[in-house]
């Protein structure tokens, strides 16, 4: 299965949102079928399943992306070798893309990546 960096899903229709609601409302018990078999998941993945289908019961437009692949500014400026304060001002300029949850600013690892590969081939080529 290939995993995609973050996947969004706009809001339900009324009447598929009025049925999820239902559905969850009435039990506890949440199986998931991957090709037919059932699979049990641990509570927390369990957990985090049924806050995902509570949101988009009421109506919410959701974005699932996984943890790892985003970085802090903070985290992103050490994998970096470089201030916070520089990396701000990349992201503030275009340079390194942002993506931002709420105020936060979130960088993916492979931006950061990318603009170290970059910074080392701006620098084999001034030699």
């Amino acid at each position: 299965m290939t995993r995609s960096r973050s996947r969004s899903a706009s809001a339900l229709p009324e009447s598929q949102r009025s049925s999820l609601l239902r559905a969850l409302g009435e039990s506890d018990d949440v199986t998931v079928f991957v090709d037919g078999t059932a699979v049990k998941l641990p509570g927390e993945v369990r957990d985090a399943v049924v806050d995902l289908l509570q949101r988009m019961a009421a109506g919410d437009a959701v974005t699932v992306a996984s943890v790892a692949d985003t970085l802090t500014t903070s985290q992103a400026a050490e994998a970096a070798g470089i201030s916070h304060t520089y990396l701000r001002n990349l992201t503030d300029a275009g340079v390194i893309p942002v993506e931002y949850r709420g105020t936060h600013r979130r960088i993916r690892r492979e931006a950061i990546e990318e603009w170290l590969a970059g910074q080392r081939r701006s620098g084999s080529e001034q030699l």
